[in-house]
């Protein structure tokens, strides 16, 4: 978990760096052809059963959510402080409850839906709509809330598909369809990278991969209760990368809104993991 949130901080630090030259949606290309790369023995190994699956029209969803996430993601990376851009980026956490009891008709008691409510006030805080007399949410503060939102219905349809799906061949489907998704985008805003630069882009992707790579591995090695915490050390690396590279300081305001979210999103995972542990009927 720990080498997981190292690799986002250096991932999120190329994207803000890389942001002048290179749009969103082409960095999220070159994110894509890096996961693709790295699936590709696998791929080949397997074959067509590498893309087994029995509902296609769901795993083409979470792909073009999950590619989209991705682009309104990298966008408020390269345009807010590298500090706020990652702590609205928890509240995918919070986007969950809903989603949970709307999407896959699970029983959301009153304690985690308090909490995610407590969350979502701390976003307000964060942003604070009103403050420069407006009651409009700034673009890149707007882009980060729905890339949680779109990263939460991924992992809501994550949920629903490893019934019958094995994690990797979600992986190759996702991997193989956001390249397929990303192009548009990229060719839209396309430019050929310079040598430094094209070795910077393949940098960021393959950090992308890794760490998403050991959030996985140290999550299902791991307790999802104790490990979670561990996840929120990459707040503390972003804004030393965000105060040391590019002279940004968090303000008060940024800073309470995101202890707010973040001990709301903990109690969220806290409460899901005391109710996994109990019967189906004692949920609460």
């Amino acid at each position: 978990m720990l080498a997981s949130a190292v690799g986002f901080t250096v991932m999120t630090t190329l994207i803000k760096y890389l942001g002048a030259d290179y749009s969103a949606a082409l960095q999220t290309f070159y994110r894509q052809v890096a996961g693709f790369v790295v699936l590709m023995p696998f791929i080949l190994a397997r074959g067509r059963g590498a893309f087994h699956t029995t509902r296609p029209g769901i795993l083409i969803f979470r792909a073009s959510a999950g590619t989209l996430g991705m682009i309104l993601s990298f966008y408020a990376f390269q345009k807010m402080p590298l500090a706020d851009a990652n702590a609205l980026s928890f509240t995918r956490t919070l986007w969950l409850v809903p989603l949970a009891a709307f999407v896959v008709r699970e029983h959301v008691g009153p304690l985690r839906i308090g909490a995610a409510v407590v969350g979502f006030l701390g976003v307000l805080l964060m942003i604070r709509p009103g403050a420069g007399g407006s009651f409009a949410i700034g673009l890149p503060a707007g882009a980060m809330l729905a890339s949680s939102f779109l990263f939460a219905l991924t992992v809501t349809g994550m949920k629903v598909m490893t019934r019958d799906h094995s994690p990797m061949v979600l992986l190759v489907w996702s991997a193989t369809l956001g390249l397929f998704f990303a192009l548009p985008g990229a060719f839209l805003d396309w430019r050929w990278p310079a040598p430094v630069d094209l070795v910077l882009l393949c940098l960021m992707g393959v950090m992308g991969t890794i760490t998403q790579g050991c959030y996985i591995k140290g999550m299902s090695i791991g307790d999802a209760g104790a490990m979670a915490p561990i996840d929120y050390i990459r707040l503390v690396f972003t804004t030393a990368a965000g105060f040391f590279l590019f002279h940004e300081v968090p303000g008060a305001w940024t800073l309470a809104g995101a202890g707010v979210v973040v001990v709301s999103t903990l109690f969220i995972t806290w409460r899901e993991q005391q109710l996994a542990r109990r019967p189906a009927s004692a949920a609460a």
